[in-house]
C-alpha cells in the first residue's frame, strides 16, 4: 500500500512551514487533552478495588525521549524540560552532555536517567506549555488500582502505607538497548524483593516466584523483547547470538507492547542522516550529536525489507549496516561540515583526519551491534507458558514506508507511505517478514503474538484512546491468565486509594 499526502507535492518551504505548524498545534492540543474514565470506573472499578497476593505488579517502560536525562552533579535537566538553563543543543558547551562518549575510553559524562516523563515542559512564543508524555499511561495503570511507587515517593499521589503495584523503569533511552535490559534485569531483581517482603506483610503469603506485568511504548518494546528472550546476557563478542533460554520471561506474565518499531522506523534513518528536531520552534540536534547514540542504529529498519533506497536509483536497496556506504559518501556523522561538532566531543584531538578515524570506529562498532540485535531479536521463538505478549499498534496514520537517501546531497527523505500512527508502521509493529519477500494472506512473523489490537491514533496519542485504556484494563485485570491458580487470599478495598482492612478469598486473576 502506498500512500502519498497532499503536502508531498508542495513545494520545499511551504511543505516545512505546514509541517512545522501542524507540529504545533498538536502539541498545544495535546496540552488540552483530557482522559474521560468514568465510563471505565464504572466498568472496572470493582475489579480495581481489590487487591489480592498474585496480582501482578505492572512496570511501564517507556520509549526513546521518555525519560528524563538529569546532569547528576548539578542537578540539571538535560532532556525533559526546555525552557529556563535547558540544555541547547546549539550552544557549544552542551553538546558534550547531550552526545555520548565516541572512544570507548572516554570517561562517561556524568548524565543519567532520573524518571520517566509524565510531563515534558516547554516553553514556546514565551508561553509556558507542559505536555502530557507517558500521563496516560500512567492515569490508566492508576484507574486500575495499580499505585505508581514514583508518583507516590515524589509527593504527586498519597498512597499511605498501602501497597505498591506500579513502577517505572526509567533508563537511558540514548544508550544501547542490551545494556539497558540487563539494567531491566537488577531493577526487576530488587523490585521483586520489595514486593516479596509486602505480599508477605499484607497478606501473609510468601510469593517466591513474582512475576511483573509490563506496559512498554515504543523503543521500549524492543528492550522489553530483548529482555523477555536473553536477560541480562551481553551480545557476545564474536558477533554470535547469545542463548535463546527465556530467561527474562521467568519474571514476565504479560508484557503489552504499544507501537513497537520491530522492523525499525524511518525516522531512524531521517535523524541519523539529516539530524532531528524534537520539539518544533526549538534548535535540533544534529547527526553528530543523533550518532553518537547506540540505540538510534539499533533502530534501523532491515536491509531485507527494502525501507531504504538510493536515492537517484529508487529501484536499488541501500544497505545501512554496510560501513563502507557512510565512509564512501560521508554519511551522519561523518558529514564534513559536522566536524565543529566533533571538535566539541573530541577536544584532545586536533586532527581532523584522527577525528574522523575515531567517528569511523565508533559507527563500526555501532553497526555491527545492531546488527546482532536484530539477528537476536529475529529468531523466530514462542515465549514459554505462563509469559503472553500483547500488541497495540496504530494503522490510521500515513506513515513513512521507504527512505531515499540522497549520497550526493547527504539528505534522507520519505519517498512512500503506509499504514501507522505516523512514527512506526502496522508493518513494523507487527514484525511483518512478508516485507521485500513473498507476500502471502497471513502475517509472517518471528514473533508469537498472544493477541493483536489495532487502534487510531498517532504514536504519543494511542495511550489516549479510550480503546486502550479499555484493552489494557481488560488485559490487566479481568483476562484469565495461563496457567490458572488456585484459591487465593485477597484484600478488598472500598476503592483503589482507600483500602479497608477485610480480607476474602478470591480465585486466579477474577477475585
Amino acid at each position: 500500500m502506498r500512500l502519498y499526502p497532499k503536502f508531498l507535492y508542495l513545494r520545499r518551504p511551504e511543505r516545512l512551514m505546514r509541517i512545522a505548524l501542524c507540529g504545533l498545534l498538536a502539541l498545544l492540543t495535546a496540552c488540552a487533552s483530557t482522559l474521560d474514565e468514568q465510563e471505565l470506573q464504572v466498568i472496572y472499578n470493582r475489579s480495581a478495588g481489590v487487591q489480592y497476593a498474585d496480582r501482578n505488579p505492572v512496570i511501564v517502560i517507556p520509549g526513546s525521549s521518555g525519560s528524563r536525562l538529569v546532569h547528576h552533579e548539578s542537578g540539571r535537566v538535560i532532556w525533559g524540560s526546555f525552557g529556563g538553563n535547558w540544555a541547547d543543543p546549539s550552544k557549544p558547551e552542551n553538546v558534550p552532555l547531550i552526545a555520548l562518549p565516541l572512544r570507548e575510553s572516554d570517561p562517561p559524562t556524568g548524565v543519567g536517567p532520573d524518571g520517566v516523563m509524565e510531563y515534558i515542559h516547554v516553553r514556546l512564543l514565551g508561553l509556558e506549555v507542559q505536555l502530557k508524555a507517558y500521563y496516560h499511561i500512567l492515569a490508566t495503570l492508576g484507574a486500575g488500582g495499580y499505585r505508581d511507587e514514583s508518583m507516590a515517593e515524589s509527593g504527586a499521589v498519597s498512597y499511605d502505607d498501602d501497597l505498591f503495584t506500579c513502577f517505572q523503569f526509567d533508563y537511558d533511552w540514548r544508550d544501547d538497548l542490551v545494556s539497558n535490559a540487563a539494567r531491566l534485569h537488577d531493577f526487576i531483581e530488587r523490585k521483586r524483593g520489595q514486593v516479596r517482603a509486602q505480599t508477605l506483610e499484607r497478606f501473609g503469603v510468601d510469593r517466591p516466584d513474582i512475576k511483573f506485568d509490563i506496559v512498554s511504548h515504543s523503543m521500549g518494546g524492543l528492550l522489553t523483547r530483548y529482555y523477555l528472550r536473553y536477560g541480562n546476557q551481553p551480545l557476545p563478542a564474536d558477533g554470535s547470538l547469545p542463548t535463546l533460554d527465556w530467561r527474562g520471561a521467568e519474571h514476565v506474565g504479560r508484557a503489552i507492547l504499544v507501537a513497537p518499531p520491530n522492523a525499525g522506523s524511518f525516522k531512524a534513518v531521517t535523524q541519523l542522516i539529516n539530524g532531528g528536531r524534537n520539539v518544533p520552534g526549538l534548535p535540533g540536534y544534529d547527526a553528530v550529536m543523533i550518532g553518537s547514540f547506540p540505540a538510534s542504529y539499533q533502530l534501523l529498519p532491515r536491509t531485507r525489507h527494502g525501507a531504504v533506497v538510493r536515492g537517484d536509483r529508487l529501484d536499488e536497496r541501500l544497505d545501512l549496516f554496510d560501513l563502507d556506504v557512510w565512509i564512501e559518501h560521508r554519511l551522519g556523522l561523518l558529514q564534513p561540515d559536522l566536524d565543529p561538532t566533533l571538535q566539541l566531543l573530541l577536544p584532545d584531538v586536533a586532527d581532523p583526519e584522527e577525528r574522523q578515524r575515531i567517528a569511523i570506529d565508533f559507527l563500526r562498532r555501532q553497526l555491527a551491534r545492531a546488527d546482532q540485535f536484530h539477528r537476536a531479536l529475529d529468531v523466530p521463538a514462542v515465549p514459554p507458558e505462563g509469559t503472553e505478549l500483547m500488541l497495540i499498534t496504530g494503522d490510521s496514520e500515513t506513515t513513512g514506508e521507504v527512505v531515499a537517501v540522497d549520497l550526493v546531497g547527504r539528505e534522507a527523505r520519505a519517498v512512500e507511505f503506509g499504514p501507522g500512527d505516523g512514527s512506526v508502521l502496522r508493518s513494523s509493529a507487527l514484525m511483518d517478514e512478508r516485507l521485500g519477500g513473498v507476500w502471502q494472506p497471513r502475517l509472517v512473523s518471528p514473533v508469537t503474538w498472544e493477541d493483536v489490537l489495532f487502534i487510531p491514533g498517532r504514536h504519543f496519542r494511542l495511550t489516549r484512546n479510550p480503546q486502550f485504556t479499555n484493552n489494557v484494563l481488560y488485559r490487566l485485570l479481568e483476562d484469565p491468565r495461563r496457567p490458572a491458580s488456585g484459591p487465593i487470599p485477597v484484600l478488598k478495598t472500598g476503592s483503589s486509594a482507600e483500602p479497608s482492612a477485610d480480607t476474602s478469598k478470591g480465585s486466579g486473576d477474577s477475585p
